[in-house]
């Protein structure tokens, strides 16, 4: 409760300032776990590139030699001289151009020795560097019974190409690997011809090359070490062992999942779908990146095993971390100031703004800074005020405008939205104004439409509403833009013609007649009605007053009627239209 009432009775600035160091906090936190997260990202996906170049790295080191036996074997095991001399060795000729052959590879191998086999004799050939065996190249006869000749009938058995064998000579500290390659023609298995290369530099350029937290090997097909820096790892003689003797690359591994991970990871490479593979795996222990090649010629696959936490020390990154820690804290720090100059003094224009406001001020109350909420804020504010004065002149436009209609419905006729007999009273005034000033007299026309009655009894209500409307337009376009025209009564309309003489408005009362006449006004419904007008017509005293005016005309109306219709009568003058 005292926590809470402190709360309560802290100012916005300290406020703001807990706000800002919970929030750092809880931003601080999370970064932290996400910061590892790519550190650790950062590290396995460096781990795993230097894997990968690595492996092929150690693909192409040092195994130009050991490539070059391999294809240079293979090139004797598909001469022809070898291919008819396996098939006929008891030819004195063949066999003569056969060891001759054999011979001159020899001197092309850099082990300058070469070992071959008969399969139909089992007869064993052989001569080292020294040429020591010139004379007597045919050594022994393998058998499948010897344990020391089981090597040639387990190579045999593999089918064509070369197959590679790795031995270790404790007595002279020289670790070989023999290439064997198998003598065929037509599938038919004919012998076995190859050498010896000493694998002992490679072994210490490639395999015991010092790279910390880096760990080269070479295994077979079946997973079988070839080369480690480690002799006791590598499983000499594998050709002659069963699967379950030898030692293998899955040995060194802790756990299940990652033996079967291992193999997956091999027959891929294998089969070509891709270059280089790698995955975090267990071994003796601990978490390390394995990435496996695949070296089709020799059928060794380059396994390279890697401490990543060895070769990329995490402590690197601590200057980083330190970097963003500390703009964390100046950034919190900045934000404080930053907020009281920003904010806190700025709402303190507010408050000034909101008693000026409160004491009737109108106009603008509170100091607009920039464009931001705050500045929205005082801008609302000065809104407001001048909103309430706006309001109150809109509000009185409104009763104006409002008023003006209903003057306007008052002087105007709703169907045909010509002046009705109140609007003329006022435009008779005005004219009697104008004409005293001028001396100009105005003229009066009454127009009356012919038996009316009749076009509301046959076409309805409606179809004379269309009639009278059509009929104030066709008057309309004769009067000039200062003349007046309004509705008199049902089917009579009266007009004020400004400044004119009687032959004028007889000349306008004739084209009246004849505008109405000449065609017949269409309905919605498609038929015509033809339409004819008796008009009286007279020209006002200077003094003369609207009733007297319209008296008068009434009589020239009534005359016209009497007259036949169809017709004006200015003053007591009867005139036919023409």
């Amino acid at each position: 409760m005292r926590v809470l009432n402190a709360w309560r009775s802290c100012g916005l600035q300290a406020r703001v300032l807990v706000l800002v160091l919970a929030t750092l906090i809880g931003i601080a936190v999370p970064a932290s776990g996400i910061f590892l997260w790519i550190v650790n990202g950062t590290v396995v996906k460096l781990g795993t590139l230097f894997a990968e170049k690595q492996i092929l790295f150690d693909r192409y080191r040092g195994l130009e030699a050991l490539m070059r036996e391999v294809s240079l074997a293979e090139t004797v095991a598909r001469a022809p001289v070898i291919v008819e001399w396996a098939q006929d060795e008891l030819d004195p000729e063949k066999a003569r151009r056969g060891l001759a052959e054999l011979e001159h590879y020899r001197l092309s191998f850099t082990d300058r020795s070469y070992f071959a086999v008969v399969d139909k004799s089992g007869s064993y050939y052989f001569n080292d560097k020294d040429n020591s065996y010139e004379h007597n190249r045919l050594r022994y006869v393998v058998s499948p019974d010897a344990p020391q000749d089981a090597w040639y009938f387990k190579t045999r058995g593999l089918g064509k190409g070369c197959h590679l064998n790795v031995n270790r000579d404790e007595t002279l500290g020289v670790t070989k690997v023999w290439i064997n390659c198998i003598i065929q023609k037509d599938g038919k298995v004919l012998g076995l011809i190859g050498t010896g290369v000493d694998l002992t530099q490679f072994i210490k350029e490639v395999v015991e090359f010092p790279q910390t937290g880096v760990q080269s090997m070479f295994v077979d097909l079946q997973g079988a070490v070839q080369a480690h820096r480690d002799p006791r790892v590598v499983d000499f003689h594998s050709l002659t062992k069963d699967i379950s003797a030898k030692k293998t690359i899955f040995n060194l591994l802790d756990r299940d999942t990652d033996r079967e991970a291992l193999a997956g990871m091999m027959k891929q490479v294998a089969r070509g779908d891709t270059l280089v593979l790698s995955r975090f795996m267990q071994m003796e222990g601990r978490e390390v990146l394995v990435g496996v090649g695949f070296l089709d010629r020799l059928g060794w696959f380059n396994v390279t095993v890697m401490d990543v936490d060895a070769i990329i020390d995490r402590k690197l990154f601590m200057p980083l971390a330190g970097l963003i820690a500390a703009i964390l804290l100046a950034a919190a720090t900045l934000m404080t100031l930053l907020f009281k100059r920003k904010v806190l003094d700025r709402l303190a224009w507010v408050e000034q703004g909101v008693a000026r406001l409160r004491g009737g001020d109108f106009k603008a109350t509170a100091r607009e800074d920039g464009h931001d909420e705050i500045a929205r804020l005082a801008h609302a504010f000065n809104e407001m005020a001048q909103a309430v004065g706006d309001n109150t002149g809109r509000l009185e436009a409104m009763v104006r405008e409002r008023t003006e209609q209903l003057e306007r419905l008052a002087q105007y006729d709703p169907l045909t939205s010509i002046l009705n007999r109140r609007g003329f009273d006022h435009a008779f005034a005005r004219e009697q104004n104008r004409a005293r000033r001028e001396g100009k007299p105005c003229g009066l026309l009454i127009v009356d439409l012919d038996r009316f009655k009749r076009v509301n009894d046959e076409h309805g209500h409606q179809g004379g509403d269309e009639v009278l409307v059509a009929c104030v337009q066709r008057m309309s376009s004769v009067l000039r833009n200062y003349d007046a025209c309004a509705r008199w009564g049902g089917d009579e309309f009266i007009l004020l013609i400004s400044g004119c003489d009687g032959p004028a408005l007889s000349a306008i009362a004739a084209k009246l007649g004849a505008n109405l006449r000449d065609a017949p006004v269409p309905l919605a419904d498609g038929r015509m009605v033809a339409v004819t007008a008796s008009i009286g017509a007279v020209l006002v005293g200077e003094d003369e007053s609207l009733s007297d005016a319209t008296a008068r005309a009434d009589a020239a109306l009534y005359e016209a009627k009497r007259n036949g219709r169809d017709g004006f009568v200015l003053h007591k003058s009867p005139l036919r239209a023409a």
